[in-house]
């Protein structure tokens, strides 16, 4: 008896059982999101801000955007962690030959975790410009 009768069929979907696909496949879309509410709300209020004519202090704006990216660092890195334990709860067979439940979830909880950093990444750079530019002009 040969070897290759002895290993077991890859497990694919069965259409009776929920795909793990299906409900974690919006999550890599959290974190680039939350980075455009982000952006949109940090230049916004800033668009806003120096049309009303506060060009003499600009420590209230930068409170603003310091609220924004706090809360949007926190749901990055929330997103990222989830994402990367996700990815990491087993470990995933190397390479990903086979079209099972378990490796998209791997490869999404990858993906997902890639996008948060990304995003972190992102909303650093928004807040680097509002830290640099001291006036409206």
């Amino acid at each position: 008896m040969s070897e290759s009768t002895n290993q077991q069929p890859v497990p694919l979907h069965d259409d009776g059982q929920p795909r793990p696909m299906k409900k974690r496949l919006w999550w890599i879309a959290i974190s680039p999101s939350v980075w455009a509410v982000h952006f949109l709300a940090c230049y916004i209020t800033a668009a806003i801000w120096c049309e009303k004519g506060g060009d003499g202090d600009l420590m209230a704006l930068q409170v603003a955007v310091g609220i924004y990216t706090a809360i949007a660092m926190f749901a990055i890195v929330w997103v990222g962690w989830l994402s990367y334990r996700n990815f990491r709860r087993a470990d995933p067979p190397i390479p990903y030959d086979f079209d099972d439940p378990t490796d998209r979830t791997h490869f999404l909880g990858f993906t997902a975790f890639l996008l948060s950093s990304l995003s972190f990444v992102a909303t650093c750079f928004t807040v680097l410009v509002f830290l640099l530019v001291g006036s409206c002009d």
